[in-house]
């Protein structure tokens, strides 16, 4: 009866069925397997109610919606262009900064292509950059605020991590300060090598004037990172108050100091983000439900003694990681990696005496490079629909910037001050 429920759980992931089913049944399955009630799943999705950091998750995800819908992007880009574009290479610069802010804040990074896609792609073409690096630019660039506060996936792997209580204690405040360092590197990285490769590139005059108009244009969204990172690095807020403050203020700004969003539009931009919010809930509840039956079931434990046994240094398990979180990047959308693999890759990781954060840190590096790697990377897609482009051409505009970004992973990977060094 097991083996014909295992078979019906393949058959449904490989008709397409919905993820958080596929997981749900995996967990009734395994828990029937090993003799306990099926309650426990039950219990288990409960037990999410009892999470407040997950109070942070509908707030900030509504807050970026808002502002995709409003003109924020616009202001974001002329804002960075003014105080960069007259840096060597400083268009493209302004690109990787900004949609790395954008995405850190909308939590979305095909929000990011959409959005500031329209306007940076047409700015670089035109600005005496190639096509085909300035289409790489937009798809890849996208990816690069997920390490960033109050990024969705960074609040995720947090809430499945401390679920497993496993390795040292870590709270979601330092999980944010840990993705700082490694999130610059990949900035710098590109900028580097975009300087070395497009250094010649025309570039604009520094204009004060410019800059005034830039930062009275986007006087209202400015002090919210500060607010935001301020409150909560200070210890004033914890993050669920931090998500709450964010949704209050960006109500404020877009809706009665821009009026840009309108109170008849708000009832269609709740909706629109709840949606997003009610699938990465349900996933997380079924996901919790499957995690407790792999602890019970000494799953981790078992690959724990596998890998001990085949590889002795945590250096190589760390490259294995790398190589698997590729391909799994290739093939999953981040949030069902976080949920499927956090729980049996961070007892490992911990029995080897890698910290959760830096793991964390590994863990969702890689996962961005899988936005725009073949056969399955979201942003290819979008990308190429919103430019209409073929996914080959986009494929290979990609390959030099998942270069940099494959070096800026080995970098965060055998260098874990960078995402230790607040400890």
């Amino acid at each position: 009866m097991i083996w014909a429920g295992v078979a019906l759980v393949v058959l449904m992931a490989l008709l397409g069925a919905p993820l958080f089913a596929v997981v749900l049944a995996a967990a009734m399955l395994g828990f029937m397997a090993v003799g306990v009630d099926l309650a426990a799943v039950a219990i288990n999705i409960y037990d999410l109610t009892d999470k407040q950091l997950l109070a942070a998750l509908p707030f900030f995800t509504f807050a970026g919606y808002l502002m995709a819908h409003a003109k924020s992007s616009e202001r974001l880009m002329a804002l960075v262009r003014a105080l960069f574009g007259w840096m060597p290479a400083g268009l493209a610069i302004v690109g990787f900064i900004a949609c790395a802010l954008f995405t850190a804040l909308t939590g979305a990074s095909g929000v990011t292509i959409v959005a500031l896609g329209a306007l940076l792609l047409p700015m670089l073409t035109s600005s005496g950059y190639r096509e085909r690096y300035s289409l790489g630019l937009v798809t890849t660039s996208g990816s690069l605020g997920v390490l960033i506060v109050p990024s969705v996936p960074l609040i995720l792997y947090g809430v499945v991590a401390q679920q497993m209580d496993v390795g040292e204690a870590f709270t979601i405040q330092q999980l944010f300060m840990g993705g700082l360092g490694p999130a610059l590197l990949m900035v710098v990285l590109l900028s580097a090598w975009t300087i070395w490769r497009h250094g010649d590139v025309p570039r604009s005059r520094f204009d004060a004037g410019e800059v005034w108009r830039a930062v009275k244009a986007a006087r209202w969204e400015i002090p919210l990172p500060f607010v935001v990172l301020g409150g909560i690095y200070s210890g004033y807020f914890v993050i669920s108050e931090a998500a709450a403050v964010t949704v209050v203020y960006v109500l404020i700004a877009e809706v009665v100091l821009y009026r840009e969003v309108s109170l008849r539009a708000l009832p269609a931009v709740i909706r629109e983000s709840m949606v997003m919010v009610g699938s990465i809930l349900l996933i997380l509840g079924v996901a919790l439900a499957f995690t407790n039956f792999l602890v019970d079931a000494q799953v981790p434990q078992a690959l724990f003694d596998f890998m001990q046994e085949h590889v002795s240094s945590p250096l190589t398990f760390l490259l294995l990681l790398n190589i698997l979180l590729l391909l799994l990047g290739a093939i999953l959308d981040i949030f069902a990696a976080i949920i499927i693999m956090v729980p049996l890759l961070l007892p490992v990781a911990a029995g080897y005496g890698i910290h959760p954060i830096h793991l964390g840190i590994i863990f969702l590096a890689n996962l961005q490079i899988g936005y725009f790697t073949p056969p399955i990377g979201m942003n290819l897609f979008i990308a190429s629909y919103r430019f209409n482009r073929p996914v080959l051409e986009l494929y290979a505009a990609c390959l030099p910037f998942m270069v940099v970004l494959l070096i800026a992973v080995l970098i965060i990977t055998y260098v874990p001050a960078l995402s230790l060094w607040f400890l």
